[in-house]
């Protein structure tokens, strides 16, 4: 019996996905739980694998296109099973085929250890993915008309590149563009130009790149926070000096103790939001969630947008353990590598630009979150301390406010505990 391969929500708020590569070729015999291509999540980049047993008649999505969740991308079958009504019913018009319900987003993060969402075989077909780009999405070389000229590795290698393959000379069989092409045509482009975003299209005094699908995420998210979001700020600047000297007397004891000031004040906000738990907090339409565990959620800088992968149960966790949690989060992030569960259910985020020079500024709530914590950078200033004039290094930390969950007197209060935690770092390793 064949199996329809579904585009499968691969993270709890995905809505569609990008067919980045096909790891099977059509006539490929596949397995369950074999992968069969690399997914573009909002997040991340996935891999959709197979739900049966058997060989990959058909793929009816290309490379490089877009597609709703739900949609029937492929179909699994024995090799002498007729499979025409299926292709069939992948190329109808949208209207015949049922809404795509097949795969809907969880309505609360899963559990550290769950695994992402998929549905089953027996889902309803979804609406169609034609066999050509539709005009909605970018252009694509991955599958122009006609007969194929370029291989999978060279289609894959412009990608990565952002060159666009019509420009490029082919010099395999029949004027196929082959990798050797593809690394003459990168090395012979201006820098300015492999920089550019693949399926960009210039037009005039201006160029239009279509938004990847964690930009798409990022515009409807901070459309739902800063406008209907009550939102106050307060700032409070704090002295590092004590965490100064401890990291000094931390990094003496060997490299494996060393850690940053973004690493004590993570620690530090985490364990203020584990006092105060009325910060720690969700706005739920009718009601409001307090949390009794500390999912701390960082926002991280990549190069398609931010993500803001989660430290689960920060506030019990050792300055070390943060130390390296934060560190291999980032590091995933950047690669686009994030499992779902490593950026969902965060309690509340922060956001640090301090590396980038920034003194201070505000950041953008992310809903149901009831607040989030922007830290700018240290810095020696002259200041005052018992009537005498002396050089201290200090940082500035603005917190955003949801007022439907935090007055302002509360979120005064855990700033005053973070406050107190960050001028006296010791009460950290406790």
């Amino acid at each position: 019996m064949a199996t329809k391969v579904f585009m499968e929500a691969l993270s709890p708020t995905m809505e569609e996905g990008k067919l980045v590569k096909w790891l099977k070729n059509e006539g490929d015999a596949v397995k369950s739980g074999e992968p069969l291509g690399e997914v573009e999540t909002d997040k991340a980049i996935m891999e959709l694998v197979a739900r049966g047993d058997g060989v990959l008649r058909k793929r009816l999505v290309n490379e490089g296109d877009s597609v709703p969740v739900g949609t029937l991308v492929g179909v699994i079958a024995a090799a002498d099973e007729n499979i025409d009504s299926l292709v069939a019913s992948a190329s109808a018009p949208a209207a015949a085929a049922p809404a795509p319900s097949a795969a809907p987003a969880p309505s609360a993060p899963p559990a550290p250890s769950a695994p992402p969402p998929a549905p089953a075989p027996q889902a309803p077909v979804a609406p169609a993915a034609p066999a050509k780009p539709t005009p909605a999405a970018p252009p694509t070389p991955a599958a122009p008309s006609g007969p194929t000229r370029s291989s999978p590795l060279a289609r894959r290698m412009a990608t990565e590149r952002g060159l666009d393959l019509g420009s490029v000379q082919g010099s395999g069989p029949n004027g196929r563009i082959i990798k050797r092409d593809i690394e003459a045509a990168a090395t012979a482009a201006p820098a300015a130009q492999t920089r550019q975003p693949s399926a960009l299209k210039a037009e005039g005094d201006f160029t239009d790149v279509p938004l990847t699908n964690i930009r798409k995420v990022i515009a409807k998210r901070l459309a739902e926070s800063i406008g209907p979001i009550p939102t106050f700020y307060l700032t409070a600047e704090f002295d590092l000096t004590r965490v100064m000297e401890m990291r000094a007397a931390m990094t003496e004891m060997g490299p494996e103790f060393k850690v940053s000031v973004n690493d004590v004040l993570l620690k530090a906000i985490a364990v203020a939001l584990s006092q105060h738990p009325e910060v720690n907090a969700h706005w739920g339409g009718d009601h409001i969630r307090y949390f009794n565990r500390v999912h701390l959620g960082m926002a991280v800088a990549t190069d398609d947008g931010l993500i803001v992968p989660v430290i689960w149960d920060a506030d019990g966790k050792r300055l070390s353990e943060i130390s390296r949690d934060a560190k291999e989060l980032a590091k995933r992030a950047r690669e686009r590598k994030l499992k779902p569960e490593e950026f969902t259910g965060s309690t509340f985020s922060v956001s640090n630009l301090g590396m980038f020079g920034i003194d201070q500024f505000t950041a953008i709530i992310n809903p149901p979150e009831a607040g989030i914590i922007a830290i700018g950078r240290s810095e020696e200033k002259l200041v005052v301390v018992k009537g005498e004039t002396v050089i201290r290094n200090r940082v500035r930390v603005t917190m955003s406010c949801d007022h439907r969950v935090i007055d302002g007197a509360v979120g005064a209060k855990f700033l005053q505990t973070l406050g107190r935690l960050v001028e006296n770092p010791l009460m950290l390793v406790y």
